[in-house]
């Protein structure tokens, strides 16, 4: 008697939405970044103004965005913490793998 399993494949595809709020997140919780530059509303569906925009490419993404920073701290320091934070956010919540992550310091803000 011969049995055969069919193998059956399944595919879930992430939203774009998902990756940017999850890198909003982890880009917030890094000391010294005061807000993302461009936010205009928390749920602004205008792609154009974004802060956080992501590229696909296959299983693969690449992330570009832009922050403002908080008087007194290292700029390229920040940013660095930001990439290594939205990088492995990204990743663990998402299981994608991302590429890169460009982060564009726009701004000091003084408090």
């Amino acid at each position: 008697m011969d049995i055969s399993k069919e193998v059956i494949k399944s595919r879930i595809k992430i939203s774009e939405d998902v990756i940017i709020t999850v890198a909003r997140l982890a880009a917030l919780d890094v000391k010294g970044v005061a807000r993302l530059d461009g936010e205009t509303d928390k749920m602004s569906k205008l792609k154009v103004n974004r802060p956080i925009r992501v590229s696909m490419m296959g299983e693969v993404a690449a992330i570009d965005m832009k922050i403002i920073v908080k008087s007194g701290v290292k700029a390229c320091s920040v940013a660095q913490e930001v990439q290594t934070a939205v990088k492995d956010n990204v990743q663990s919540m998402t299981g994608l793998t991302v590429a890169r992550v460009n982060v564009t310091v726009n701004g000091v803000v003084f408090e």
